[in-house]
């Protein structure tokens, strides 16, 4: 495994990181501390150096606060990420990027990080009431006051990159990216390519669903929120079944996991820095952060490549991760 420069810091993470969105236990079902804090645990003892959470992944910065609890002993030798921006009012996430607003997430997290820096702080989504500039200008603030190392921006147009760049340089771009939705490859990840601009992603197996554990009668259970996703029901689930057949026929031949399959794919792919796997059981992120000790070749790239043809690509409803 070889670590890669995060932009055009000095920072240097692993290929895979760990996504800590589902151990929030907000859309995800059956999440419980004990396992959420294994997961950690386990993330980090299978090498994986770089973990990302936001200010609202939990009602009450759960996220956070397990992080801290698993990772402060280790705090140099990780790579911490977090995102301000997004808030919960009421059940409901509310977009906020107004500067003192963002200042006082930023505190808040460093609070439940139990940290004095965070390694890099992305501004989580665009606010539409307010200029993005005055929002980029408030983490390039951060970034004066040493409360934050780097500036990052995620789920955001190529224009908005432009425009947040102008005011604060930024270190890395966080899109939702995977096999069946690449929609980035179009006009983000060039721009960001030409520009250093590391980019990470999310969604790298679908929710999930690209890890191909899910049998194609799989019945969701009634709080799962993938049942809202239209790649989850109906044809688009069954054309994904038919395309999941090819990779199962391969992990056999390979004698790999599909979601090995699937996440050295994607980190192989160019321009792609990081891809972000979350998961709330140790054994989901042993067996994905084991993607980072094996190479596809040529050849099966190829076939890969020829599959996701043959299925066609899935455009997603807009989605905050």
């Amino acid at each position: 495994m070889t670590l890669r420069t995060l932009g055009r810091t000095s920072l240097m993470v692993t290929p895979l990181g760990m996504g800590c969105w589902p151990i929030s236990g907000i859309t995800s079902t059956d999440v419980n501390e004990a396992d959420s804090l294994a997961t950690i645990r386990e993330a980090s003892a299978a090498g994986i150096n770089f973990f990302d959470t936001a200010y609202c992944y939990g009602f009450d910065g759960e996220s956070e606060r397990m992080l801290a609890l698993v990772l402060r002993q280790d705090r140099d030798k990780i790579v911490l990420a977090s995102k301000g921006g997004i808030h919960w009012i009421d059940g409901k996430q509310v977009r906020c990027g107004r500067p003192e607003r963002l200042q006082h997430e930023c505190d808040e997290s460093l609070r439940r990080l139990q940290t004095d820096r965070i390694d890099l702080y992305y501004l989580h989504a665009p606010d539409p009431d307010i200029p993005i500039e005055e929002s980029a200008g408030a983490i390039g603030e951060l970034i004066r006051q040493g409360k934050v190392l780097s500036a990052g921006l995620s789920n955001a147009s190529t224009e908005l990159l432009a425009r947040f760049q102008a005011v604060c340089p930024l270190t890395a771009f966080q899109p939702h990216f995977n096999m069946l939705q690449r929609e980035i490859e179009d006009s983000q990840l060039s721009w960001c390519v030409e520009r250093d601009v590391a980019v990470v992603v999310y969604w790298p197996l679908m929710k999930g669903l690209l890890a191909g554990h899910l049998p194609r009668e799989h019945v969701f259970d009634a709080k799962d929120g993938r049942r809202k996703y239209p790649m989850f029901s109906g044809d688009e689930w069954q054309k994904n079944q038919d395309f999941l057949d090819d990779l199962r026929a391969m992990s056999l031949e390979l004698g790999r996991p599909v979601s090995q399959i699937v996440l050295n794919w994607t980190i192989q792919r160019a321009g792609i820095t990081v891809a972000l796997c979350g998961a709330k059981r140790p054994h989901q992120i042993r067996e994905n952060a084991a993607a980072m000790n094996w190479s596809l070749t040529d050849a099966q790239i190829a076939r890969i490549n020829r599959a996701i043809a043959a299925r066609g690509s899935i455009i997603s409803k807009s989605a905050v991760s």
